[in-house]
C-alpha cells in the first residue's frame, strides 16, 4: 500500500433519494433540514424480493410497513413498470399480507404466500382480472416455496413430525403439544434449542403436488423422505436451497443430515430425487464434508451449479462456484482464482453467465461470472446489492448504502448505467440531512491495509468537534461497510449528534479468504491492534471526531469486544454499550446453540482444548474494568445465550462500575419489533449522552 487513503463516498446515482426528490422540490420550497431520527427508522417503507415478470415489463416485489400499533411489521406485494410509465400499486391490498412473490411461467399468474385463510398457504393472483384464489389448503402453514419451470409442480416446504404418516397426524401432535399435560420438554440428544426456537421434535421437509388447471394443488407428497434434516435449512435458508430440473420430472435439494452430531456439522449435501416422490433422494455431494448449497440446472439439465465450502464446520468458509456434470458426477470449479464468496446466484437464461452478490471491500456488488471460462465483471460499485431478478433486457436488483435506504434499479444485462425505479420514503424522510460519509484505509495489524468508515453528524460544521460512536461489527466474519442497517444504524447515530466510526478487522469478509481466516483463534489480538490503529488513524486524520468523547459499541462479537476492551484497552473510551455480548468463553462453549461454531474458532470443544478457549476469554480480565457499560440482550438468544448478558452486568456491579441492564423478553440475538428498537436506540443514547454530553442538545435532535 502507497500510504492511507480517504475516499469520499458519493451517493448512488444521486443518492437514491435526492436526484428523486429534485422534481418535487422545484414545485415546493425545501423542507427545514433536519437529522434522522429513531422514528424514522423504524417506520420506514422496506422493499425487497424483487421478481421481473416473464415479459420483462414489470416487477413484483414485497414492501414492509410498519404497524405501529401491532408492533409489528406488515408484508404487501406491489407491481411496477419497468418503463415507468405506470405508478406502482398494491396487489394484495388489505385482503392480508402477502409475500415471496413467485411468476408462472406465462406471466399470467402470480403464485405468494398469504395468511388471509388463517395460515400461511399458496394463493395465486390472476394478473388480468386482479381475482386471487387459494391454492393449497392444508393443515399446516407453508413454508418457502417454488414453482416449476412449465408451472405443473409446486415444491414447498412443511413443519412435520417424521414419524407421521400423513398431515394431519402432524397437525394433531402440534395441537396436543399446544396443551400440554405438563411443560417439561424430553430430550435425548443434543441441539435442543436453535437460535430462537426450542427443538418439539419436527422437521422442516420438502413436498411437491401437482397445480390443477382450476389453480388447485393436489395431494401433497414428501420427497425429502428419509432425510433427517431440515429443508430448508434452519433458522435462515429459503427456496433457493432447492430447484426444479427444467423438465420438470427432477429435484435437487440441500439439506444437513442430522442425527446426533447436528450441532457440529455444517455438511450440506444435495440430494437428487424424482419430482413426483418416487424414489429415495439420491446424495451428490457426499465426498464434501463441508457445505452444497443453492443449486441450480443448467439450461438442458445436464449440468448442475451449486456453491460449496470445502472445510468442514466452518461456516465462514469461502463458497467457490461448481460445476457438476450429472451423468458422470464430475465437477469442477468455475472461478477458482476469485477470492470472493458467492451468495444469490442464479443462471442466464443461456446458460452461459452466472450472475451473483459478493462482498468486496465494504461494498457488496452483483458480478457476473463466465461459465466457460470463470471471468469475473463487477456490474455495480459503491453501496450493497441485496437482491436482483434476471429479465428480458436488463436486471432489477435492490441497493442500498450508508445513507440510503433500499430502493430497486434497473441496468442492462451486461451492466452499464442503472436507472433508479422507486421512490421508498421520500415523504418521510423530506428534509434528512445525513452526515458525510468517508472510507478510509489504514496499516493494522503486521502492516496489512485495513479498510474503515466514518460519517459526519449531521450538523458538521466545519472546525468543531464532536463526540464519537466506535461500532465493532459482529460475526466475527462479518463487514459493516457501505450499507444501511436497521439494527445499527449510522444515520440514526449521525442524527443524534455523534460522528460515527467502524472498522472492517482482521476477520471481516469481503477482502479475500486470508484475511476472513487470520481471526481464526485469534479474536483479542489482530482486531484488537486493528481497531486500535484504526482509531488513531480516524483521530489523526478527522479533525472533527473527539477523541476525549467517544463510546464504543457491538454486538455479538462486537459486545465480546466490549468485553474485551474493558480489559484490555481502559481508558480508551468513556463509555460502552455491549448488546449480546459473550462474556464467558467457558458457558458459552457449552451453551450456545451451534457448537461447531465454538469449535471451529477454538481449535476444539473446551473441554478437550480449554487453553485455547481461555487465551482470550473476557471474564479473566474483569479485575481490570473500569468504563461504565450499557447491557442489552434478548431473553430469547440462543445464539449467545441471555446470561452472558447477565454475567457481565453482575461483573459490572460486583465491581462498583456504572452499569445498567437491558433485558427484551420478546427478541432474540436482535432486536427487532418496532417498539423496541425505539427503546434500544433511546436507551443507547442516553447513556452515551451521560457519559459524553449531550449530543441531542448540540445538535437539536431531542
Amino acid at each position: 500500500m502507497a500510504g492511507a487513503q480517504r475516499i469520499a463516498l458519493g451517493g448512488l446515482v444521486c443518492g437514491l433519494l435526492l436526484c428523486m426528490a429534485a422534481a418535487a422540490a422545484q414545485a415546493a420550497p425545501p423542507p427545514a433540514a433536519r437529522p434522522m431520527t429513531v422514528e424514522d427508522l423504524v417506520m420506514m417503507e422496506r422493499v425487497s424480493d424483487p421478481r421481473v415478470s416473464p415479459s420483462g415489463k414489470e416487477v413484483v416485489y414485497s414492501l414492509r410497513e410498519t404497524d405501529y400499533a401491532a408492533n409489528k411489521g406488515r408484508q404487501s406485494l406491489w407491481l411496477a413498470s419497468l418503463d415507468g410509465k405506470r405508478p406502482a400499486r398494491s396487489l394484495t391490498g388489505d385482503a392480508g399480507n402477502g409475500e415471496s412473490p413467485r411468476w408462472s411461467p406465462d406471466g399470467k399468474w402470480l403464485y405468494f404466500l398469504s395468511t388471509r385463510s388463517g395460515s400461511s398457504q399458496v394463493w395465486r393472483l390472476d394478473m388480468r382480472s386482479g381475482e386471487a384464489g387459494q391454492v393449497s389448503d392444508l393443515p399446516l402453514d407453508v413454508g418457502a416455496f417454488k414453482l416449476s419451470a412449465d408451472g405443473a409442480r409446486l415444491a414447498f416446504a412443511l413443519e412435520v413430525f417424521t414419524d407421521c404418516a400423513d398431515l394431519p397426524c402432524s397437525r394433531q401432535k402440534f395441537d396436543a403439544q399446544a396443551s400440554p399435560a405438563g411443560s417439561g420438554m424430553l430430550h435425548t440428544q443434543l441441539f435442543v434449542r436453535h437460535f430462537d426456537t426450542w427443538k418439539r421434535g419436527s422437521r422442516s421437509q420438502l413436498f411437491t403436488a401437482v397445480v390443477g388447471v382450476d389453480g388447485k394443488m393436489g395431494e401433497a407428497v414428501r420427497v425429502s423422505k428419509g432425510i433427517d434434516g431440515d429443508v430448508p435449512s434452519k433458522p435462515f435458508g429459503g427456496d433457493e436451497e432447492w430447484a426444479f430440473s427444467p423438465d420438470g420430472k427432477s429435484l435437487v435439494f440441500s439439506a444437513r443430515v442430522a442425527g446426533a452430531d447436528e450441532s457440529l456439522s455444517t455438511n450440506l449435501d444435495l440430494f437428487l430425487v424424482a419430482a413426483d416422490g418416487s424414489g429415495e433422494p439420491h446424495n451428490l455431494t457426499a465426498g464434501n464434508p463441508a457445505t452444497d448449497t443453492g443449486p441450480l440446472f443448467s439450461p438442458d439439465g445436464r449440468k448442475l451449479y451449486y456453491r460449496a465450502m470445502s472445510r468442514a464446520m466452518y461456516e465462514s468458509d469461502r463458497f467457490r462456484l461448481m460445476e457438476m456434470t450429472l451423468a458422470t458426477g464430475l465437477t469442477r470449479e468455475i472461478a477458482p482464482a476469485w477470492d470472493r464468496s458467492p451468495d444469490a446466484v442464479t443462471l442466464s437464461a443461456d446458460g452461459r453467465t452466472l450472475f451473483c452478490i459478493a462482498q468486496d471491500l465494504g461494498q457488496a456488488r452483483l458480478f457476473a461470472v463466465s461459465v466457460a471460462d470463470g471471468r469475473v465483471a463487477p456490474l455495480t460499485g459503491e453501496g450493497t446489492v441485496k437482491a436482483f431478478s434476471l429479465g428480458k433486457g436488463g436486471i432489477v436488483y435492490q441497493q442500498n448504502a450508508i445513507n440510503s435506504p433500499d430502493q430497486l434499479f434497473r441496468m442492462g444485462s451486461k451492466g452499464g448505467a442503472a436507472r433508479v425505479i422507486t421512490d421508498f420514503n421520500r415523504e418521510r424522510l423530506a428534509g434528512v440531512r445525513f452526515g458525510g460519509a468517508e472510507a478510509f484505509s489504514f496499516r493494522g495489524w503486521n502492516d496489512e491495509t485495513v479498510h474503515g468508515h466514518v460519517v459526519k453528524p449531521w450538523n458538521h460544521e466545519p472546525g468543531r468537534k464532536y463526540p464519537v460512536a466506535f461500532i465493532v461489527h459482529g460475526g466475527p466474519q462479518g463487514s459493516m461497510g457501505n450499507l444501511w442497517h436497521y439494527r445499527w444504524n449510522p444515520a440514526v447515530f449521525s442524527g443524534m449528534g455523534y460522528a460515527v466510526v467502524f472498522i472492517d478487522f482482521h476477520g471481516s469478509t469481503g477482502y479475500g479468504q486470508g484475511f476472513t481466516d487470520s481471526i481464526h483463534g485469534d479474536w483479542g489480538g489482530k482486531p484488537l491492534e486493528d481497531l486500535r490503529r484504526g482509531w488513531a488513524f480516524a483521530l489523526k486524520s478527522f479533525d472533527y471526531l473527539d477523541g476525549d468523547r467517544a463510546c464504543a459499541l457491538g454486538a455479538s462479537y462486537g459486545g465480546y469486544m466490549m468485553n474485551w476492551i474493558a480489559g484490555n484497552w481502559p481508558g480508551a473510551f468513556k463509555c460502552l454499550v455491549n448488546h449480546a455480548g459473550i462474556f464467558d468463553n467457558r458457558s458459552m462453549a457449552y451453551a450456545t446453540d451451534e457448537q461447531f461454531f465454538v469449535d471451529w474458532e477454538h481449535d476444539g470443544p473446551y473441554f478437550q482444548k480449554p487453553e485455547n478457549h481461555e487465551r482470550q476469554n473476557p471474564v479473566n480480565h474483569v479485575k481490570g474494568w473500569s468504563t461504565p457499560m450499557l447491557v442489552t440482550h434478548g431473553e430469547k438468544d440462543y445464539r449467545v445465550p441471555p446470561e452472558q448478558g447477565i454475567a457481565t452486568f453482575t461483573a459490572l456491579q460486583r465491581r462498583g462500575i456504572p452499569s445498567q441492564l437491558l433485558m427484551f423478553p420478546d427478541e432474540n440475538h436482535w432486536v427487532l419489533k418496532p417498539r423496541n428498537s425505539e427503546q434500544w436506540y433511546r436507551s443507547v443514547s442516553a447513556w452515551m449522552g451521560r457519559w459524553t454530553g449531550d449530543a441531542r442538545q448540540e445538535s437539536g435532535n431531542q
